[in-house]
């Protein structure tokens, strides 16, 4: 399935992105050559840094999305976003956010993400399996009795994953900050085979 296609003018040569199959860390090996066998995650994550700092290459690229697109996706681990679409780096903005719904929040970024950065289209990414369905929002009254306090936030939890893109796309569509609501797209991510599978707004 094709989502984007890209042109290099530089190059004059077009290259067509399309939805690719993902691996995960949790099909290979977790002691890879060089990686640190003790100290915390946060150490073995900064001294990865370190080396990728050490060949690192400014790209000099403008903070402008070159496909003037916003990717709206789950957090989940197993969803490796750009290569499931066939990014590159400084192609699109990506805000992700337990279950990838449209929040006051996700509102915020986009608006920024177009008002400022130039973006168009919108792409929306729930997924199969997801976290979200397993809960209620009566996971923020367990939270009011552990810590004495009712969190602000909606759980936003759902049954139906077609319907939540549905209500995502329409909360896209309605906010009065957006300036572009006519390219927006809503998409269920499978995790087991790595496809997209359009949802009828409808």
């Amino acid at each position: 399935m094709t989502l984007f296609s890209r042109s290099h003018t530089e190059t004059g040569t077009s290259v067509t992105s399309t939805v690719m199959a993902m691996t995960t860390s949790a099909s290979v090996t977790t002691e890879s050559e060089g990686a640190i066998s003790d100290g915390t995650v946060t150490d073995r994550l900064v001294e990865a840094n370190e080396r990728y700092a050490a060949e690192f290459t400014d790209p000099g690229m403008d903070a402008r999305p070159v496909l003037h697109v916003a990717v709206v996706a789950c957090m989940d681990a197993r969803i490796d976003l750009h290569k499931a679409l066939g990014l590159q780096l400084g192609d699109c903005h990506t805000i992700r956010n337990a279950g990838g719904v449209v929040t006051d929040d996700v509102i915020r970024s986009l608006t920024i993400s177009q008002r400022k950065l130039g973006t168009r289209s919108i792409v929306l990414i729930h997924h199969t399996g997801c976290g979200l369905e397993a809960i209620t929002e009566d996971f923020r009254t367990e939270l009011e009795m552990e810590v004495g306090q009712r969190p602000a936030w909606a759980v936003e939890a759902f049954r139906d994953v077609d319907q939540d893109v549905r209500q995502s796309m329409q909360r896209v569509r309605t906010s009065p900050f957006l300036l572009h609501t006519d390219d927006v797209r809503g998409f269920v991510f499978d995790v087991r085979t790595g496809l997209l599978r359009e949802i009828d707004p409808a």
